[in-house]
């Protein structure tokens, strides 16, 4: 970071060489991949995000699949989870019907998700943002904001540097690229992320940010969905623009406190802080079926198999829970939830299984179903409880017997007598 106290408004993001004005690669490792800004030393205020996350690890894991355009998801009236930049070239984006992403991408590899493996490096992710500050604040398993204040001292390098230096940590030991956003609070930190996919690194400063924010319809404000924004477009207010000309005492009276929170956003004024305390408030997994099915048995397999799922996440994340929900969307997109709760929190696939199928029996029988899914909330962690004394000990071993064989030889190695059976009832 040059001399002491000095101020450094560019640098290279390979090596962290200071970056001279004008210069178009790094002195000293002749890398393109400069950054500049002229408020680079002052911010910091970070969202990350990895890019396009579960395909990335799929293409980690397979290096047959560099070049080739990949979906995971699965099923044809399913949607798409997550697919790779060059899935994106054809049009394809995240929760797209699957029928539409292979219409655009007939040769477009469609991988089944394996949550647990990707929480697992969201985990490790995680632990290398911990070694920057404990100021991190999860979003999501592939995304989180941190605060660096203060840690400059710590670091021996400005918060800027050693975001770049997380990044490539990432990249070199976990396989994997992300994307960062840097700013002086966490609206214009998100936004910044989003500028520079993939491998990237964008400053959005509080100074040139009203002036960002203008032409962008009221839509790019998080939290203004299309109804809300078609209620705003009624009164005349379409872009951010109209809402920085708006006195932010009217758009109170008219909007109340979203008034107050859109007039503030809307000149780049953030001031949420980041909250370490974030927890996860629920884990679930669904499935949408190639046919409507109407009948318990083959229901029943699949809310096994979302079970499975579900209880690996848990255990990934060492998280238990005590209430079971199941949703049902039926053939004409009508959505029910019925919720049971546990006597003791669980993380293990049979009790979340014997709970989730005794609400599926109560309502099959006459309507035909499009879509199951099963999750787990009012969670706590599972390494603070004694889970042992609250359950059958011998089918808790036994599960995580098998959790280890799969853990060592694939997933496949040990399957469950119900996943075998056929769906010949529908």
């Amino acid at each position: 970071m040059g001399a002491r106290g000095a101020v450094t408004t560019g640098f290279c993001r390979d090596c962290l060489s200071d970056a001279p004005d004008g210069a178009r690669r790094c002195t000293a490792c002749g890398s393109p991949r400069l950054v500049r800004h002229a408020e680079l030393d002052t911010l910091s205020i970070a969202h990350v995000d990895c890019d396009a996350f579960y395909a990335t690890i799929e293409k980690r894991d397979d290096p047959s699949l560099a070049d080739k355009p990949v979906i995971v998801g699965g099923g044809k009236r399913g949607v798409v989870a997550a697919c790779c930049y060059v899935a994106r070239t054809f049009g394809i984006r995240s929760a797209m019907p699957m029928f539409e992403a292979l219409r655009r991408c007939p040769k477009a590899v469609v991988i089944r998700p394996d949550i647990a493996k990707y929480s697992k490096v969201g985990r490790d992710v995680r632990r290398v943002m911990f070694e920057l500050t404990p100021l991190v604040e999860p979003l999501s398993i592939d995304e989180a904001f941190l605060d660096l204040t203060g840690t400059e001292r710590l670091h021996g390098m400005s918060a800027a540097k050693s975001l770049a230096r997380f990044a490539g940590q990432v990249e070199r030991d976990l396989g994997i690229t992300v994307s960062i956003g840097l700013s002086g609070n966490k609206f214009l930190a998100k936004i910044a992320s989003d500028l520079d996919k993939p491998r990237g690194f964008a400053v959005l400063g509080q100074t040139e940010a009203p002036a960002f924010l203008a032409p962008k319809p009221v839509s790019f404000i998080y939290g203004v969905g299309a109804a809300t924004a078609e209620k705003f477009e009624r009164d005349g207010i379409r872009t951010i623009a109209d809402l920085q000309r708006a006195d932010e005492r009217d758009l109170m009276r008219r909007y109340g406190e979203e008034g107050l929170r859109l007039s503030r956003l809307c000149r780049g004024i953030d001031a949420r802080n980041v909250n370490p305390e974030r927890e996860t408030k629920s884990v679930s997994a669904e499935t949408t079926f190639d046919r409507d099915i109407g009948t318990f048995r083959p229901l029943e397999k699949h809310l096994w198999a979302l079970t499975e799922r579900v209880s690996a996440r848990l255990k990934a994340q060492s998280l238990a829970g005590s209430t079971v929900t199941l949703k049902l969307k039926s053939a004409d997109f009508k959505s029910r939830t019925r919720a049971r709760a546990l006597g003791h929190p669980t993380q293990l696939a049979s009790r979340i299984f014997a709970a989730g199928r005794d609400l599926l029996a109560k309502e099959t029988g006459v309507t035909k179903f499009r879509l199951i899914g099963i999750g787990v909330s009012h969670l706590c962690n599972a390494d603070e409880i004694d889970l042992s004394d609250l359950i059958d000990k011998r089918s808790a071993e036994a599960e995580h017997a098998i959790d280890r064989l799969r853990k060592k030889f694939g997933r496949d190695a040990v399957v469950k007598g119900l996943a075998l059976e056929r769906e010949d009832e529908r």
